[in-house]
């Protein structure tokens, strides 16, 4: 279960990411002859940017309704295939693409492990994977409805069946996988200048009150609406802080064997 759902909050932050802030530790591994899956590719906005760099991108989603959010940002593009398919059952031949990548996909899956046994089945060299990481995320000023936000959402992503502390993860997971050759890394997102706090902190000011991750708080028993609105309005103060600094750590692995 996509623990975020497809609401246009969502949809717009998601909008924002690219290969230059979502894949810069795979971009000097891919060149123009290369088949590329993008596993979950979500909004579509850095499969369009894979399609500049690689001669084909398939870009999968597990629902057609997900699906559809990325026609409009890889439109007109004659090197993109949007397909539906489950990254735990990939109806594709061994060895059929050159890179496998997937952003942000493994936090979400209920097995994270076979899901990267079946990206690797099907890659000939790569598989490219990177997660953020929740535990590790640190912002200024402190907040307790901030911590309870933090909480609340580890919680809800866990009782969907996913893992929200994925990125320290991914390492093991590959070894677990099969993977005789992981290299691992990390990167970090700021945000910190007035326009990137009302971008993250009021993405969050509406996505905790209007949308799936709300309505699953609520239905699970993990909070009231009054708790959500109570986190709502942290995070439009955090927002207008003049020293709010929020980051965001990202685990990133590149595979191969």
């Amino acid at each position: 279960m996509y623990t975020h759902g497809h609401h246009e909050v969502v949809v717009r932050s998601h909008s924002q990411r690219t290969v230059a802030n979502s894949a810069a530790y795979l971009r000097p591994h891919l060149n123009s002859s290369q088949s590329l899956l993008d596993v979950g590719c979500g909004p579509g906005t850095i499969t369009a940017d894979l399609a500049d760099l690689v001669a084909h991108v398939t870009a999968i989603e597990p629902v057609p309704t997900a699906l559809d959010i990325a026609r409009e940002s890889t439109s007109g593009l004659a090197n993109v295939t949007l397909e539906i398919a489950d990254v735990h059952k990939l109806p594709y031949a061994n060895d059929s693409f050159d890179v496998v990548h997937a952003h942000q996909v493994l936090q979400h899956v209920h097995s994270p492990v076979d899901a990267l046994r079946e990206m690797r089945r099907v890659s000939r060299d790569l598989v490219a994977a990177r997660d953020s990481d929740y535990a590790a995320f640190a912002w200024y000023p402190s907040s307790p409805d901030l911590d309870a936000w933090l909480a609340l959402y580890r919680q809800i992503a866990r009782r969907n069946g996913g893992e929200p502390d994925a990125g320290r993860r991914l390492k093991s997971w590959a070894r677990e996988a099969g993977f005789t050759e992981v290299t691992a890394s990390a990167s970090v997102w700021c945000w910190t200048t007035p326009e990137e706090r009302e971008s993250w902190g009021g993405m969050w000011a509406d996505r905790i009150v209007r949308t799936a991750i709300a309505d699953q708080a609520v239905e699970y028993g993990y909070a009231t609406r009054e708790d959500l609105a109570r986190i709502s309005r942290a995070w439009r103060e955090w927002v207008t802080a003049e020293d709010g600094w929020f980051s965001i750590l990202h685990g990133e692995i590149l595979c191969r064997g």
